[in-house]
């Protein structure tokens, strides 16, 4: 059957019509998944962009029979992302450190994404000898003061608590623990003048 001119342009023009509703209704969720792949609101637009002009060129090749066609957009999206990672496998290997992450210049580089907030082996070993000479200095505390010290210190007890542990008033409690403290300062002193 032959279409007359005027529904021939009425044809094109439903198609363009539900062309744009297409965008209109996928170009969110597309870019969402670009976005999500890449990490990047640049490249994600690049590529929902080039979604859309890969399903405009194969809109023909669309079969409703194999599935639908937010599925079949999805496998284009997909199929395009796939690629968009093979061709830029080479530049992400060799990117700047000192690159921004998302493409705004005050933004944190790769570099401190990468960062390991960690502490470093140094530190580490740094507060493993702290921890050596502060034991070290508590044992040479008297039994009463090393208590005390221990209690409010490292157990995070209140006086009132470490008084009815010890057996104590809280006015002896808190004698200790200054004693304690500062004989405690007076051990690590010496000790790091030593060291160093």
């Amino acid at each position: 059957m032959e279409r007359t001119p005027d529904q021939e342009a009425a044809n094109e023009a439903l198609v363009k019509l539900v062309r744009q509703c297409m965008v209109v209704s996928q170009h969110r969720r597309i870019y969402a998944i670009c976005y999500r792949f890449t990490g990047s609101s640049n490249d994600a637009e690049d590529l929902t962009q080039e979604v859309f002009l890969k399903l405009y060129k194969n809109l023909g090749s669309f079969d409703m029979q194999k599935g639908s066609f937010q599925t079949w957009i999805t496998t284009l999206a997909r199929n395009l992302l796939v690629d968009h990672f093979r061709r830029t496998r080479l530049d992400r290997a060799s990117e700047s450190l000192d690159a921004s992450f998302d493409g705004n210049d005050d933004g944190p580089t790769m570099g401190d994404r990468l960062a390991d907030s960690r502490p470093s082996q140094e530190q580490h070993v740094a507060g493993l000898e702290l921890k050596v000479r502060v034991q070290h200095a508590l044992k040479q505390l008297s039994p009463e003061l090393r208590e005390a010290v221990i209690l409010r210190d490292l157990e995070d007890m209140d006086y009132k608590e470490i008084a009815t542990v010890l057996k104590v008033p809280e006015g002896t409690v808190k004698s200790r623990i200054n004693r304690g403290r500062a004989e405690l300062a007076r051990l690590l002193q010496r000790t790091y003048r030593q060291v160093m």
